[in-house]
């Protein structure tokens, strides 16, 4: 049979045979742990499944409400306690500015899917060697939200019911959040705890902060995740303290990635060369070379007479 080959961006290319090492066992370990290429429809394919895993799990867990009110009264008494509470002070404040309140009820419906999935568009094409490790941070972050779900079910303060927030989405008529109007049957009420709103914007202003060169674009990153602090809360989506709970898992994720990897995501190397991976320590570990056997020197020439 003939040599196998890949054809990349830079041209065709010799395919490097995986040994048995790399197939088994530690090898196969290792090969996992190495970033690579990502592949874009495996990677359409993952996020959209993972997606729908993570809204089908986060709806099917039980709507406890009993629980979720008094869960959030605790809170909000906790807060009181603390001094800390300022969410109905801000929800009022922001719900008297009609046009600040209407568009900040679009932002919170929209732009926490639009700008993660760009970011994700974005590193694919940019940073493909800090993708995958950048993308399990995300994915590991998401999962243990739904663990924070399932254990502490915690209702927005939009829905408790000896206070007085204000539901925005109600008070303005906007399209937007499934967690109001004719569309909340369709999402879990009651899964404030963590705030993945926070946890997945966080994520994305550091990437983008981290791994941009533009200034303006970098200062967008640091903004983007205090932005949506301030909308989660005026909104009463959210207490501020769910967003602590959206950094914890946050924090975990980065954790795990730093364990699988050797690095975090954002100490990678920018880009992964066609015929080598990175081991897990960041290393590039490239194709083997050659034997004499496969490639035979080639005689000498006798030189020519006069």
């Amino acid at each position: 049979m003939g040599d196998a080959t890949v054809t990349t961006r830079e041209g065709p290319e010799e395919a490097v045979p995986l040994s048995v090492a790399e197939r088994t066992g530690p090898g196969l370990l290792r090969r996992l742990r190495s970033p690579r290429r990502p592949r874009l429809w495996f990677e359409i394919l993952l996020i959209a499944v993972s997606y729908w895993t993570y809204s089908l799990i986060r709806n099917a867990v039980p709507e406890q409400r009993a629980e979720a009110l008094s869960n959030a009264d605790w809170l909000w008494r906790l807060e009181h306690s603390l001094g800390i509470a300022v969410e109905e002070s801000v929800n009022h404040a922001v719900n008297g500015v009609t046009w600040l309140i209407v568009g900040m009820n679009y932002y919170y419906a929209t732009l926490h899917f639009v700008v993660t999935l760009a970011v994700l568009v974005w590193l694919f094409r940019r940073h493909p060697g800090r993708y995958a490790a950048t993308r399990l941070v995300l994915f590991v972050t998401t999962g243990v939200a739904l663990v924070g779900y399932y254990l502490y079910p915690l209702a927005p303060p939009r829905l408790m019911t000896n206070t007085g927030f204000v539901d925005t989405v109600l008070a303005h008529d906007t399209w937007g959040s499934m967690a109001s109007g004719d569309l909340k049957n369709m999402s879990n009420q009651y899964a404030a705890m963590p705030s993945m709103h926070i946890g997945w914007s966080v994520w994305s202003g550091l990437t983008i902060f981290i791994l941009a060169r533009t200034p303006w674009v970098r200062l967008l990153g640091l903004l983007y995740p205090v932005a949506t602090l301030v909308v989660i809360v005026a909104t009463a989506n959210h207490f501020w303290l769910d967003a602590v709970g959206g950094l914890i898992c946050l924090a975990f994720g980065y954790t795990v990635a730093r364990l699988w990897y050797g690095a975090l995501p954002y100490r990678l190397p920018r880009a992964v060369g066609a015929g080598k991976a990175l081991s897990p320590g960041g290393g590039a570990r490239p194709a083997p070379a050659a034997t004499e056997e496969e490639n035979p020197p080639v005689p000498a020439r006798a030189p020519s007479g006069p």
